[in-house]
């Protein structure tokens, strides 16, 4: 039976094995196993554990009474295990804690986790629960019993974070009206901490709230004494802004703030956000560290006083944290645009990925605002004016991050007042400010007094106080970079025993350092020196993963991928990936996705280039692209059941697809969610010509540019990838991409360009004996040539591709691939017979299409068939049979949300039926309906609706013929 560990550090440091508590030994011993408890899995090396132990006066024998140590207390944890399975694993020239079991301060950090993320969804009394049953697992000073610096600086580190939920914690309940009950636990906190001004804030809240006029406004002078006294500073704007509050006994302060959001503006006579989408929230976490920026966030808030900024520009060099800057004040400002806020990284100077295209931009802030993306025009100034159609007279914030220069930028611009956009750049963006009015903010490096408090606010005050001619070192040779003081300041805090001095002397020595932070452009490498320290004690594996991600296109990464790409197991990438994390070389932004900062990509691009052999870079690349292709693929059978699948070599050695589980909803998810990642990998494959994968990966996405009608982007990759085809002479991959290029020109409205291509791939595919591949060829022509009105040539290449699919054999009820081809081509030569008046035999196959596609299931080409059934009815002026088809086509439709165009098809010839059936009412309705659709598209049908809407009056005219369909 497997055993049971407990551990506890909240407190004094205690195991449990089984429910029976284990002794621990010396305190030495203990403090050994207090290190490896919270390296948390990672490995710790002898050095490390002889700096925790005995810091600068470790004996000589160290590692020989360590080893002692580690012995001891192997046999304690684990008595009946040997050595190779014990939970104390020897690993390199250090120790691993393989599992931590059951450890107090994992438990902690989920219930604070819960308890925000109650918070966020409005739930405050749950949020108090989570943090009250956090807060009752402290049993004392953390640590208790463990000597030395390290097991200090740990404590004061812990001690914050338990600082943090009580504050947490008593600010939600002060929401919930408990200001009474509070009073006396803050006041005890304020006499603990009294130059934290959290607290104090809190307790002149809970006064005021209590009745207790002057008692906040005199514990507001006691602070203001201490910090001139203690650092010779004023309280800080939050606090200042409650005392003046105070002062004037503002009635607001008495009301906890309503947790209820908030109710939607008066509805404007502009187009709605599409019904039922929920209100953008996507600005990024806050950093809880921000400090300084006092004068320019004075000056944002002077910009705004009087009424909104139309855009403010924020430029600054690279790491001088614009994001964070922009972050913060637009955090502070959000309740001023209840209609939504809006994020949007530009990638403007990402060194790996191009800066988005203001067309791709401009989709994805339209899809964030619930907008079906499939049926967007194409053109960029239509896109614009959607975009600002959509916004107008609504009150939104649109945060757009790392602009390259203001064309970029300007066709995201809102087009009122009533909205705010913020944009970042290391670029000053001069045309910005000289054609659209925005108001530019500059941002420099940090001045001296907030460089020491940032430090001071990640390290603490004392022992940045114990250290001065350190602290002014280590500003001056990080040039008061944020980034460069950031990451300094993870270094000292997870490393209390060494002295700032030695840091600081490590930054001196470095041959390189800062070379990057001189404002003379946006140069590609950045802090070598700080960077190295996070590098450099980092475990081998994880150090391997964290320069190979930078052979990953970005802009994130998963857990599958990020496996396939190092060839390990999940649970061992989970593990390095939370080490990287851990290190601050990588963020999990969304649960589930990985991305580093822009100049940390480029520096472990620097060290795989020195490091790693190119074979072995070159193995990587292959296996990220396997895995992307393998899973694109399988996503693509799924979503279309139709389509005839390209054959694959295996997956490389440790490749791991993502598993969709067959499910069509996964596929489609994991496309749009990887959109921007495959697109890169595409361009990174074509740019190392690796030509097989770059013709396969465009067949593996060109369905999915498809539906979401991305088809400049579609012609883009597919036109690069037959250049690829051709240098292979493979005649089968050049027709497979040739069908990319038709669905993308004719997508694009340049039909003799699709049919010319159609007529090639038919070429290219009569070459092989593959008959799917030949009946692909045919349809697709059938297809382009019915968009030109060559019905004749339509229906003989449609007869053409039925009659090779049938040549394949009869598959049975088991191959649904090959019956959907087979339906899909009986749609086709149906909708072309009726053009042509063959009314009974257009049914007949039709209606043989629509049994095959029920017996399958597939809803989508059971939809453009029931289309094709109701406009023979119509013909043969059958109007219920056709009216009652057109009804089925439409729920299909709208139950698939499928691409808008067939909707506003089918609901244009119901029209049609209705009126020739003598009900002009029910037609002016779908007409009107299909009319807004078309009218979005830019559909040239939209011009024949309104004709038919002017002259509902007069005799109706015939049916005018729509487009055929496809599951292309």
């Amino acid at each position: 039976m497997e055993q049971r560990l407990r551990f506890s550090v909240l407190g004094p440091l205690r195991t449990w094995l089984d429910g029976v508590e284990i002794e621990l030994g010396p305190p030495q011993q203990r403090a050994v196993l207090a290190v490896l408890l919270l390296a948390e899995g990672a490995q710790v090396s002898v050095d490390q554990l002889a700096d925790a132990v005995w810091g600068t006066e470790a004996p000589a024998s160290a590692s020989g009474i360590l080893r002692g140590y580690v012995h001891r207390l192997r046999r304690a944890l684990d008595p009946e295990a040997d050595v190779a399975a014990s939970v104390i694993r020897s690993l390199g020239d250090g120790y691993q804690l393989r599992t931590v079991g059951e450890l107090d301060l994992s438990l902690f950090r989920e219930l604070c986790a819960q308890a925000e993320r109650a918070q966020a969804r409005g739930e405050t009394e749950s949020a108090v629960t989570h943090l009250r049953e956090a807060l009752s697992l402290w049993q004392g000073s953390a640590l208790a019993g463990v000597p030395g610096e390290y097991a200090q600086g740990q404590r004061h580190r812990l001690d914050e974070l338990r600082l943090s939920a009580r504050s947490a914690c008593l600010r939600a309940e002060l929401d919930l009206g408990s200001h009474v009950a509070a009073v006396a636990e803050l006041v005890e906190l304020v006499a603990e901490h009294p130059l934290d001004e959290r607290l104090r804030e809190l307790l002149m809240l809970a006064l005021y709230r209590s009745g207790r006029q002057a008692a906040a406004l005199d514990s507001y002078r006691a602070a203001q004494g201490l910090l001139a006294n203690e650092l010779g500073v004023d309280p800080g704007p939050a606090l200042q802004t409650l005392y003046q509050r105070v002062l004037r006994a503002d009635p607001e302060l008495l009301a906890p703030p309503d947790p209820v959001t908030p109710a939607p503006p008066t509805p404007s006579p502009t187009p709605a956000i599409p019904h039922g989408s929920p209100v953008p929230a996507q600005l990024p976490s806050g950093l809880p560290v921000f400090v300084g920026r006092d004068a320019e966030l004075a000056e944002m808030a002077r910009l705004s006083s009087g009424g909104t900024v139309v855009v403010s520009a924020i430029a600054g060099m690279a790491g001088v944290g614009k994001t964070a800057f922009a972050v913060h004040w637009a955090r502070q400002v959000a309740a001023r645009f209840p209609d939504g806020q809006l994020y949007l990284n530009l990638r403007g100077f990402d060194p790996v990925t191009q800066p988005v295209a203001p067309e791709h931009a401009l989709r994805t802030l339209l899809g964030s605002l619930g907008e079906d993306l499939r049926g967007l025009q194409q053109d960029l100034d239509a896109l614009s004016v959607r975009y600002r159609t959509l916004i107008s007279g609504k009150r939104m914030l649109v945060l757009l991050d790392n602009a390259r220069d203001a064309a970029q930028v300007r066709p995201l611009l809102p087009g009122t007042a009533d909205s705010l956009a913020i944009v970042t750049s290391r670029n000053r963006l001069t045309g910005l400010v000289a054609v659209d009015g925005a108001h530019p903010l500059n941002l420099d490096v940090l001045t001296r007094a907030e460089a020491h408090a940032l430090l001071a606010r990640r390290l603490g005050t004392a022992r940045v106080e114990a250290e001065p001619q350190a602290v002014e070192e280590i500003i001056d040779r990080c040039a008061r970079l944020p980034l460069a003081l950031a990451i300094t300041a993870a270094r000292a805090a997870t490393r209390p025993a060494f002295s700032l001095a030695s840091m600081a002397a490590e930054l001196g020595d470095s041959a390189a350092v800062l070379d990057a932070f001189q404002d003379h452009g946006d140069t590609a490498a950045d802090a070598r020196a700080v960077f190295s320290w996070s590098y450099d004690a980092l475990t081998p594996e994880a150090a391997r993963l964290f320069r190979l991600l930078a052979l990953h296109p970005g802009p994130d990464i998963t857990l599958p991928a990020t496996a396939s790409l190092i060839a390990r197991t999940a649970p061992d990438t989970r593990r390095l990936l939370a080490e990287l994390v851990q290190a601050h070389l990588l963020d999990e932004n969304t649960p589930g996705r990985y991305a580093s900062h822009d100049l940390l990509r480029t520096y472990a691009g620097e060290l795989t280039g020195t490091t790693d052999p190119a074979e072995q870079r070159h193995t990587a690349r292959h296996r990220m692209l396997d895995h992307y292709l393998h899973t694109a693929h399988q996503g693509t059978a799924l979503i279309s059941l139709a389509r005839t699948l390209i054959p694959l070599a295996p997956v490389t050695e440790g490749v791991q697809a993502e598993d969709l589980a067959a499910d069509k909803a996964k596929a489609m998810a994991w496309f749009t969610a990887e959109e921007a990642v495959l697109l890169g990998a595409f361009k990174q494959s074509a740019a190392h010509e690796y030509d097989t994968y770059t013709w396969q990966l465009a067949w593996a996405v060109s369905h999915h540019l498809h539906l979401r009608g991305l088809w400049q982007e579609a012609e883009e990759m597919h036109l690069t990838a037959l250049r690829a085809a051709r240098r292979l002479d493979d005649r089968t991959a050049q027709a497979r991409v040739v069908h990319g290029v038709v669905t993308a020109t004719w997508g694009l409205g340049r039909q003799a360009e699709a049919r010319a291509h159609a007529e090639h791939a038919v070429d290219l595919f009569s070459e092989t004996s593959d008959l799917r591949a030949r009946a692909e060829g045919h349809f697709m022509l059938a297809w382009a040539a019915e968009g030109q009105g060559d019905t004749e040539i339509a229906l003989a290449a449609a007869e053409q591709a039925l009659e090779f699919h049938r040549a394949c054999g009869d598959f049975g009820t088991a191959d649904t691939r090959a019956q959907m081809a087979i339906a899909s081509a009986l749609n086709a030569v149906g909708w072309c017979l009726k053009q042509l008046g063959h009314l009974a035999k257009a049914l007949d196959n039709c209606q043989q299409a629509l049994a095959l596609c029920l017996a399958v299931g597939d809803t989508t080409l059971a939809a453009h068939t029931w289309d094709s059934i109701g406009h023979t009815h119509h013909a043969l002026e059958q109007y219920a049979e056709a009216a009652s088809a057109f009804r089925s086509a439409l729920a299909l439709y709208q139950q698939q949300g499928e691409l808008p165009w067939f909707r506003g098809g089918t609901l244009m010839r119901l029209g049609d039926t209705h009126l020739s059936d003598g009900d002009p009412d029910s037609a002016r309705a779908v007409w009107t309906e299909s009319l807004a659709i078309m009218e979005r598209l830019g559909h040239a049908d939209a011009e024949s609706l309104r004709t038919r809407l002017k002259g509902l009056d007069e005799p109706a005219g015939p049916p005018a013929a729509g487009p055929e369909h496809t599951d292309a």
